[in-house]
């Protein structure tokens, strides 16, 4: 597909000026996040209950109608497409390009305020797998903080961008992983996790002083604690993967960072049902696959719930959304599984029920609603697996892009994706030098559900029980993070490249528009001086992304992967 952007689409830049004073700026704090005011958006998830919710009614299900481009900012070089989910403070909009290129733009025209492109290796960059794509900043005392691709944290001056700290973390030269995830920031704490789960590594996720770039602490996600190492038979968690590669969120009221973390590697084990004893990894591989609590101050283990033990599918729980909500006096957490399923908590990480989003799910029978216990494993030994496929593909039930919960009508929008694949499992030999290498243990190729076809489908379910109340369908699974508004509208940006707005309470289309290429990143709303904004990525590219044009064909077959905008609407 070629960028469809017409004349009237193009940037509205030229003699535009910053509207808003710097006087009337504040500081982005904890408490501040915490309260998440309704004309900003200050951290990834929209604030930390991971609602992806916003409060702005200006432009609602009577008059999406009328919502047009109000300017377009083209990053340049988007290699493997645009993933950052923006963030907005007193009418600057942050946002990330690949190669952890970072950018403040004025809010209302999209000019440039200032920009960042950290010096990086190239050569290293295009050894990684997972790169050069970025998917976001953290704000906070008066800086935005990002991760890059060579392992290192920065600290940027929100008004000028200039480096104020620079903290190396990761040696990636030997690991060949950086930073790939938005970073966390908390009560003078920054909080990142290293990419990926299937590098022989131990997937650290670190504690930053926000003042001055010095690590806190250190978690790791592999055999991180005593116990944790009793569940890796023999020096597996060596080379253990894991990895916290999206962010978390915090919780004040315990003082607990709440994160996910990524499969052991390699992703397939050959061991059959003696996983336990036997194959790459024996045991349960704590804490891959998890949900933990860390104290924010010390990063000190507080608790945690392993979603899949010994993960043999690379469904991980990864993902960062933690949506927390209050039902009859009591607190739960909400936390959606790549594998399909949707786990509910309570605020120290018990489960209280577990609910599918997706149809298609054959790698477990079921999942107990009570204990979270998985049920009727299916766990593979060397060779292919064909009949039936296994459900879902690797892409997951679920993506990493998030959902939205909205207040109001006390429903859950959430993505889910119904395909599968066929493998072929094989015994592999962790590589650590001279430098570590991707450790997969199978080829796969996408494949239908046994007796349907690949879809996707937008749902509207009650969180904690996972009653649906409206389903809209889509040929191809969205990729994008979801968006739900006071204005009792809910936003999907597709993978074919259309940006969609239904009703929140009946799922009817309201109305949609063309951006030109698939999306994979997120979409926000934001307020300066009285007028409300939409600001969605657009830009296609990435492993799960390059599956669409051989399986799919059509519009994937001309969409460029190395191609990217943030699109901000406005009405008329």
């Amino acid at each position: 597909m070629k960028r469809r952007w017409s004349n009237s689409c193009l940037p509205l830049v030229a003699g535009a000026t910053l509207i808003v004073s710097s006087a009337l700026a504040q500081t982005v704090d904890t408490a501040r996040i915490e309260n998440a005011g309704q004309n900003d958006w200050l951290t990834y998830h929209g604030s930390y209950k991971s609602y992806h919710y916003s409060p702005l009614a200006q432009i609602n299900a009577s008059n999406v109608k009328d919502l047009s481009v109000a300017w377009i900012h083209i990053p340049g070089r988007s290699t493997r497409g645009l993933q950052s989910m923006p963030l907005v403070a007193d009418g600057v909009l942050y946002y990330t390009g690949s190669y952890s290129r970072v950018f403040a733009l004025n809010g209302t025209t999209g000019e440039v305020i200032w920009s960042h492109f950290p010096e990086l290796d190239e050569a290293l960059i295009a050894r990684q797998t997972h790169s050069p794509y970025n998917r976001g900043v953290a704000l906070g005392e008066g800086k935005v903080f990002v991760g890059t691709m060579d392992g290192r944290a920065l600290g940027l001056d929100m008004k000028s961008g200039k480096v104020l700290w620079e903290t190396r973390l990761i040696d990636s030269q030997k690991l060949t992983v950086g930073f790939t995830g938005a970073p966390l920031y908390a009560k003078g704490t920054v909080i990142i996790g290293a990419q990926g789960g299937e590098w022989p590594g131990r997937g650290p996720i670190f504690g930053l002083d926000a003042t001055t770039g010095k690590k806190k602490w250190e978690f790791l996600t592999v055999a991180g604690t005593d116990e944790a190492m009793k569940t890796w038979g023999n020096d597996s968690w060596r080379t253990g993967g894991g990895g916290g590669w999206m962010p978390g969120t915090f919780d004040s009221e315990t003082n607990t960072v709440l994160w996910g973390t990524a499969n052991p590697a390699p992703l397939y084990d050959w061991s059959g049902a003696d996983y336990k004893t036997q194959g790459a990894r024996p045991g349960d591989n704590l804490y891959t696959s998890s949900v933990i609590g860390l104290d924010v101050d010390t990063g000190k283990l507080k608790f945690y719930h392993q979603e899949l033990p010994h993960d043999a599918w690379d469904f991980d729980s990864a993902v960062g959304e933690f949506v927390m909500l209050e039902r009859d006096g009591q607190k739960f957490v909400v936390h959606p599984n790549k594998g399909g399923f949707v786990f509910v908590y309570d605020r120290n990480l018990a489960v209280k029920n577990v609910w599918r989003l997706v149809e298609n799910i054959n790698f477990v029978k079921d999942i107990d609603p009570k204990t979270g216990a998985l049920i009727g494993r299916r766990d593979f030994t060397a060779g292919k697996v064909t009949e039936p496929p296994l459900c879902p593909f690797i892409g997951g039930g679920i993506s990493w892009n998030a959902g939205s919960y909205n207040p109001k009508t006390g429903l859950y929008y959430k993505i889910g994706q119904e395909w599968c694949m066929t493998l072929d499992v094989q015994k592999t030999t962790p590589v650590t030098a001279p430098q570590v290498q991707l450790n997969i243990g199978a080829d796969f190729k996408m494949a239908p559900p046994p007796g349907g076809e690949i879809y996707g489908h937008l749902d509207a379910r009650d969180p904690i029980t996972g009653a649906k109340k409206w389903e809209v369908r889509y040929p191809e699974p969205p990729l994008g993070s979801v968006l739900s508004t006071a204005g009792n509208l809910v936003f999907v940006p597709d993978s074919r490249g259309i940006l969609h707005a239904y009703d929140a309470e009946t799922g009817t289309e309201l109305w949609n528009h063309n951006n030109g290429t698939g999306h994979q990143g997120g979409i926000v709303s934001y307020s300066v001086n009285g007028k409300q904004y939409i600001a969605v990525a657009a830009g296609f590219g990435g492993m799960l992304a390059d599956e669409y044009a051989p399986n799919f064909g059509g519009v994937y077959k001309s969409m460029p992967r190395d191609d990217g905008a943030l699109v901000v609407f406005s009405l008329k």
